[in-house]
């Protein structure tokens, strides 16, 4: 049986995140992903540089690059993919997330 990762990054959010990782003026362990109550749709993706791993942190090694996940977000983002979005003048992370429910309409918050 083949054990699935609590997230996937496509290969343009995994060179994003190199980049990230690279500049940062601390070397960090990686990028820690969480979840946060905001937003008019209730959640919403939290991404900061980890300098450490938390005892209860969910690990994902993509390539080179290291996410620590949240415990607490783990229920929320089990099966989604994180990807790189640049489009004209915008750039962003985005995510495909198979547990939401709805999202709002600028995209910034979404529920489960």
């Amino acid at each position: 049986m083949t054990e699935t990762q609590i997230m996937t990054l496509t290969d343009r959010a995994a060179a994003r995140v190199k980049s990230l990782l690279g500049k940062a003026p601390e070397k960090p362990l990686g990028l820690r992903i969480g979840i946060t109550n905001t937003g008019c749709n209730g959640l919403s993706y939290t991404m900061d540089y980890a300098s450490d791993q938390k005892p209860d942190d969910a690990v994902v090694a993509a390539g080179d690059i290291t996410l620590l996940i949240d415990h607490d977000a783990v229920q929320f983002v089990a099966g989604t993919e994180m990807d790189w979005l640049e489009e004209g003048l915008q750039s962003r992370f985005t995510f495909e997330n198979p547990n939401e429910k709805g999202r709002c309409g600028c995209g910034s918050s979404f529920h489960v």
